[in-house]
């Protein structure tokens, strides 16, 4: 057995991801199994570097707030701000932070530097402004939508005016008070200024909808795109408010659940353009239902890879990565039944599998489900292997920036 998984092993480079595939997919997802690892980091951007220079990627999307990704943007394609600015208001999650996205953002600016607009590279974070104790207000992708409409619509077409939704929006720190994660009456999401701005926010999308051509004409598609980034950033957090104020056993669910929406609406919008890489958690990306355990509730739902999928078919790829050892956070070897196990035996220290080819070399046999000593590393799920298109193997992780 050990001989025939050897040979489904290859070194982690563009070329042999590609041969992995039926063909150049136009989302390519590499998943990975805990968060604020650079040496992870470290693999996604040599990986993201080949794919530019031998595939024609244009784009990066990583797991970070999609608004505040426009900042990370606007500098690698214009030099606008600096470095420094960048990494501390381009992030959300802490990944800013980062010694292994920092040189990301570097090496994409040095990359553009000089090159027609046509021909620069890309930057976008694809999570709502989200994080694990709440949601951003709606007032700046609200705010931006109106603005943009504004400039280039006939202002009697418009359903309010920016003093109207300011005066509902009102101050911003109710909307992103912490409590109302784990309490519905701490939060806003269903009074009757909500309540309203979700009405008016799906005006604007309309308005948008309707003017598409001469918004286009008049502005350009880079300038529509970012305006219809507005909206379905508006009206996603406007209704992941809504959920967070709701007193449904099904709260937790549906708040999951429209996060991943999100961010398979935001991953369907970059399809449109160069084809992309996209990094985030292996439980965001992959094919199969995702699961967790949050305030004593089991939760179950579609991923966003899920999501993409269903759409894209084989435009949609998805490498999941395993790995061996995090021994600063008490992850030790793995068990040999297990997936990592099997994976840990080969002598390489990194480096790419066919999934499919190691479902054929198992035959029957299904590993054993590695079980985590640490709460923030997600061990690969047996029974998500048909899922997967390649599985990318780090055989030990060196203590990163996080754990310092």
């Amino acid at each position: 057995m050990a001989t025939d998984i050897k040979d489904t092993a290859h070194a982690v480079e563009a070329g042999a991801v590609m041969r992995l595939l039926p063909a150049r997919p136009r989302l390519l997802a590499l998943g990975e199994p805990t968060h604020g690892e650079d040496a992870l980091l470290d693999v996604r951007n040599e990986l993201f570097r080949q794919l530019v220079d031998q595939e024609g990627y244009g784009t990066i999307a990583i797991e970070s707030d999609c608004m505040m990704g426009l900042v990370v943007d606007n500098y690698v394609t214009t030099g606008t701000g600096t470095l420094d600015a960048v990494m501390a208001h381009g992030f959300s999650h802490g990944w800013g932070e980062s010694a292994a996205n920092r040189e990301l953002v570097r090496w994409m600016r040095a990359h553009n530097e000089g090159r027609p607009e046509s021909e620069r590279l890309r930057f976008a974070g694809f999570d709502g402004p989200l994080e694990i104790t709440g949601a951003a207000s709606p007032r700046q992708a609200l705010t931006a939508l109106h603005g943009y409409l504004s400039a280039w619509v006939d202002a009697s077409l418009l359903p309010c005016t920016a003093e109207t939704l300011d005066r509902l929006l009102g101050a911003d720190d109710p909307w992103t008070n912490p409590a109302a994660m784990m309490d519905p009456a701490e939060s806003v999401g269903q009074s009757a200024e909500a309540r309203e701005l979700r009405l008016l926010a799906d005006d604007l999308v309309a308005l948008f909808d309707e003017q598409t051509p001469h918004l286009i004409a008049a502005t350009s598609r880079d300038d529509w795109d970012r305006a219809r980034l507005y909206g379905r950033t508006a009206t996603g957090l406007l209704r992941y408010h809504f959920w967070m104020a709701h007193t449904s056993p099904s709260r937790m669910t549906r708040l999951v659940g429209l996060r991943d929406s999100m961010m398979a609406a935001n991953l369907l919008a970059l399809a449109e353009r160069d084809p992309a890489l996209i990094h985030a958690h292996n439980g965001h990306l992959q094919r199969d239902k995702s699961t967790m355990r949050m305030g004593g509730q089991s939760l179950e739902w579609w991923s966003a890879g899920a999501l993409v999928n269903s759409q894209l078919g084989e435009e949609y790829a998805f490498l999941a990565t395993a790995l061996g050892t995090i021994q600063h956070q008490g992850v030790d070897t793995p068990p040999p039944d297990t997936v990592e196990g099997l994976l840990y035996a080969l002598q390489e220290d990194l480096y790419v599998v066919d999934a499919h080819g190691l479902t054929a070399a198992l035959g029957d046999t299904r590993p054993t489900a590695r079980v985590s000593p640490y709460y923030g590393y997600a061990p690969l799920d047996p029974a998500h292997l048909d899922g997967y298109d390649g599985i990318v193997f780090v055989k030990d992780v060196p203590r990163s920036w996080r754990a310092r």
